[in-house]
């Protein structure tokens, strides 16, 4: 006996509760998705953001060079040179921390065993020193005292310590593996994801979602301009400063000043540490020098640079995008210094709409 199969109705569009179930079930795998890649949504989002910011260059690479037959020389390019921008300043600072692991190893065991000297700095304070150098003398200048902080400072747990920051490493070094891998792949096929992306957000959104689109990408390419290259130019400015100064492993601390000047206002504890080590070391007036250089450089840096280049391109005032940037750190961790005024740029575009003063 033969069986007929039942005719499928024919229903392009789909009534009203097929597309309210498909909506639950797109939502629904969307939701699953983000829980499997859990642990590597941070990769996912540092790649993209890379990727934003690099796009302009890479397009023109592309029309200069072309993709290539198999369009795997350019992007493989440009993942090794990001690689390398921040593989070469770890290796850096990494060699001079071995270079200096046995200095510091020959000083632990000279102050065991005969104290730790007393600063010059303290001779020439101002005022009556005589307290200070007698506390110093019995507390640190024995080796009894030196050995006590020692044991203190370490207190056994060094092996412990060593492990987790082991482990952290190990974490890290993973994730910015798979970063680079998806940051090849996002090169590769960034064309291609382009134009997927435009034409899934006009379909959802309409030409609102399309502006909030672009308004979110000249915001990351903003805020890269605005942190990473003015952070940048106050690390460089600032290692000079250090060099000339006389600072002990002046390009390492230059390196240190340029990460932390990333985030407004935190290069201040970095030339501020600077210069209480020029104090110990004797030099007031480095340290006066330091002071004001840095206050000057950061000072331009955060109230004329910084608005111009983050705030200029997306119309945003800089009061959101310092809130931005300072309230993404504290949700979202460093990533948080681009999705903080992404987020914050995107909303203000939804109010300025809202309230009729036109798309931007």
């Amino acid at each position: 006996m033969t069986q007929t199969s039942q005719p499928v109705p024919d229903n392009p569009g789909g009534t009203r509760a097929q597309h309210i179930a498909m909506g639950a079930l797109a939502l629904g795998l969307l939701l699953l998705g983000a829980f499997t890649l859990r642990n590597f949504l941070s990769a996912l989002a540092w790649a993209s953001i890379f990727a934003i910011a690099l796009w302009p260059l890479y397009v023109r690479a592309i029309a200069r060079f072309g993709t290539g037959r198999h369009n795997i020389l350019l992007p493989l390019a440009f993942t090794l040179g990001i690689a390398l921008i921040f593989v070469a300043p770890v290796g850096l600072v990494g060699l001079q921390l071995a270079k200096q692991a046995q200095s510091a190893s020959d000083w632990v065991h000279d102050a065991q065993a005969n104290g730790i000297t007393e600063p010059a700095i303290i001779q020439s304070l101002p005022f009556d020193h005589t307290q200070i150098d007698d506390w110093w003398q019995t507390t640190l200048g024995n080796p009894g005292g030196a050995q006590k902080l020692v044991r203190q400072t370490a207190g056994g747990h060094v092996a412990h310590v060593s492990r987790l920051v082991g482990e952290a490493l190990l974490h890290r070094l993973s994730d910015f593996i798979f970063t680079l891998v998806t940051l090849f792949f996002l090169f590769r096929e960034g064309v291609t994801l382009t134009r997927q992306l435009r034409h899934g957000a006009l379909r959802a959104f309409g030409l609102t979602g399309e502006r909030i689109g672009q308004q979110i990408i000249a915001s990351i390419h903003g805020t890269v301009n605005g942190l990473v290259l003015v952070g940048l130019a106050e690390g460089l400015v600032l290692g000079v400063v250090y060099w000339i100064a006389g600072v002990p492993q002046a390009t390492v601390f230059g390196m240190i000043t340029a990460i932390a000047a990333m985030v407004p206002f935190a290069a201040t504890a970095v030339f501020a540490v600077i210069a209480l080590l020029l104090l110990a070391q004797g030099a007031i007036g480095w340290a006066i020098g330091v002071v004001c250089v840095g206050v000057l450089v950061t000072f331009v840096a955060d109230h004329f640079i910084r608005p111009v280049l983050i705030g200029g391109t997306t119309k945003l005032p800089f009061l959101w995008v310092l809130l931005g940037i300072l309230g993404g750190i504290e949700a979202w961790g460093i990533i948080g210094l681009f999705l903080g005024p992404a987020i914050m740029a995107a909303l203000i575009l939804l109010w300025r709409e809202w309230v009729g003063e036109g798309p931007v």
